[in-house]
């Protein structure tokens, strides 16, 4: 029998061969798809196959004589640790050797000091999954940490069961009824076949998010007591912090209560698709045949990824919720977000402006959109650091304008962009600093993003005795004509407009 020491380096050494410099992606692309997927199924089964053998060895090293476990083999080796060996040996980061080391306690079988014989693991169904490869290292801790937290409260013949049932959703296998109640032996499903017994080839092998979310219902079930101890441990894990500015971002991390965390993604839902009814953009849409074909507004396409998409949400949300009458006051005043800014800067558009509570420095666009969407007061200091000019609240939209602004312009005004004006900020189309008044007919409906990126984004917008007029950037239309932003809304109230399936036309956006 060969050494496994060999036996791995003849694996290594085919690997090497398949990994060749130079030869490898040109080998994989001259593969058919269907022999790509082949590829990626056998290298699946090459990484579980090695994480197995690597949490054997860290499972089996306390398991030897009293005076040798785990502190004299890794310091034999100058490690404190097996996470420290493991960092160092396998080229992994803490968190990984920390997976490997929690894996390793799962599936670990201790000798019985009397008998010298090995003892059944904690998991041992899991244990058999994981050294057959039908599970890796993340499976195995998908399906085993929602009922560890609660094993003080779970006996040991429930757990098995649960592993049992774990074990066969990783082959696919659905245990009969007699299995599950009276529970099952190491090895007894997972060295069956499929139609052998018991077992029933019923569904695709469970994925790790699948074992967790089986897992959570089990361990729901075998302890219906658990939700108040793990509502006491949630609450006192909740937290929300906000870090030390990197590369002109501010870092937020914590953890959310369930509902909290609900809350908050049925709001981010709410504001990314706050009409499930729109056409799709760009693509075929219908507009009132009676509009002038200057009047036709094609949608945008959003470029943004949905983590920024999200980030620019919660910006609405904190500004909506910041203007909302219910909010607690700070000093007799909604709270305020103060922008300081030298004027000779503001003036040129040059230089950094600073945000009260912030210890980084942010550009003048951010000045500029805060101080026009109206949640903020504005303060102007000239160089010397005197005070020249105080926002006052004459140039904050009253809420009666808002209402007013909101009922015309229905949505944000940039083309494509379908967020209810009862979310956006009142943008100044001509600059309050520039003598704009604060008054319906200066005032739009933009979204945070849209006003954030307007001096950058191409958009324009005019006011046409009182009715909003956009202009887009070249090349969303080349001849950059001013257009009507909503020429529905006019239909909708035009006198004798025509109605029906013959008031319409199918146009493709651009």
């Amino acid at each position: 029998m060969d050494h496994p020491v060999e036996v791995l380096d003849q694996v290594v050494r085919d690997l090497d061969r398949v990994l060749c410099a130079g030869t490898v992606s040109s080998t994989i692309a001259g593969l058919s798809d269907a022999e790509k997927m082949d590829f990626l199924r056998a290298a699946g089964d090459v990484a579980r196959r090695a994480e197995a053998l690597i949490v054997e060895v860290a499972a089996v090293v306390p398991a030897r004589p009293a005076g040798s476990g785990d502190l004299a083999f890794c310091g034999q080796f100058g490690c404190r640790t097996m996470s420290e060996l493991l960092q160092r040996v396998l080229r992994t980061d803490s968190a990984g050797a920390g997976r490997i080391v929690k894996a390793a306690r799962l599936v670990r079988r201790d000798v019985d000091f009397s008998s010298g014989a090995w003892l059944p693991a904690l998991w041992p169904e899991l244990r058999v999954a994981l050294a057959t490869a039908a599970i890796g290292i993340t499976g195995l801790l998908a399906a085993t940490s929602p009922i560890e937290q609660s094993r003080g409260r779970i006996g040991a013949e429930a757990r098995l069961r649960a592993d049992a049932e774990l074990a066969a959703a990783t082959r696919g296998w659905v245990l009969a009824e007699s299995d599950t109640e009276a529970g099952s032996s190491a090895g007894s499903c997972a060295d069956a076949a499929p139609d052998a017994g018991s077992c029933a080839d019923a569904a695709p092998m469970a994925t790790p998010e699948d074992l967790r979310i089986l897992a959570q219902r089990i361990a729901m079930h075998l302890d219906p007591d658990g939700a108040a101890p793990a509502e006491e441990i949630a609450m006192r894990g909740r937290g929300v912090i906000l870090g030390r500015a990197r590369n002109g971002l501010i870092p937020i991390r914590g953890e959310l209560l369930p509902e909290v965390a609900g809350q908050l993604r049925r709001m981010w839902d709410a504001q990314l698709s706050p009409r499930v009814e729109a056409p799709p953009v760009p693509g075929v849409h219908f507009v009132p045949s009676d509009i002038l074909p200057d009047d036709d507004v094609g949608g945008m396409i959003d470029t943004r990824s949905r983590a920024q998409t999200q980030h620019d949400a919660l910006a609405a949300l904190l500004g909506t919720a910041a203007r909302h009458d219910e909010m607690p006051r700070l000093g007799g005043a909604a709270p305020t977000l103060i922008v300081s800014v030298a004027a000779e800067d503001y003036a040129t558009g040059r230089g950094w402006a600073q945000i009260e509570g912030v210890d980084v420095p942010v550009s003048l666009a951010v000045a500029r959109h805060t101080a026009c969407g109206g949640t903020v007061q504005r303060v102007l200091f000239d160089p010397d650091g005197r005070i020249v000019g105080l926002g006052s609240t004459d140039r904050i939209f009253t809420a009666h304008q808002r209402r007013a602004i909101t009922l015309r312009d229905q949505e944000c005004l940039i083309p494509g962009c379908h967020v209810p004006a009862s979310w956006c900020e009142i943008h100044h189309v001509q600059e309050h600093a520039q003598g704009g008044p604060t008054h319906t007919d200066n005032g739009v409906a933009l979204c945070w993003h849209h006003h954030r990126t307007l001096e950058t984004s191409g958009w324009e917008f005019r006011m046409d005795n009182g009715v909003p007029r956009v202009r887009g950037p070249g090349w969303w239309d080349p001849a950059r004509r001013w257009r009507a932003p909503r020429p529905t809304a006019v239909v909708a109230s035009r006198p004798g407009s025509r109605t029906g399936r013959d008031a319409w036309r199918t146009t493709v956006s651009t």
